[in-house]
């Protein structure tokens, strides 16, 4: 699986994201996604939004791991 293959699985549960990054390789990704979607959610509840996009994917073994930053377009903007 390529890191392009991960973003577009992103995108595709996210419509709304402003934002899909992807980087890594060999089943292990990172991935910064920014959306006006996780207003008002915690932490924990950012990253499942992001894991349900691409559960089927860790399920079935081809990703193996994923590293997420979720934020809102304001906290992406207070970041710098």
């Amino acid at each position: 699986m390529e890191a392009s293959q991960v973003a577009e699985l992103i995108r595709a549960g996210l419509p709304d994201a402003r934002s899909v990054e992807v980087t890594g390789g060999e089943g292990k990704f990172e991935a910064r996604v920014i959306s006006p979607q996780f207003e008002g959610m915690s932490r924990v509840k950012k990253h499942q939004t992001v894991y349900a996009t691409v559960r089927e994917k860790i399920d079935s073994g081809e990703l193996h791991a994923l590293s997420i930053v979720a934020l809102t377009p304001e906290e992406a903007e207070a970041e710098g």
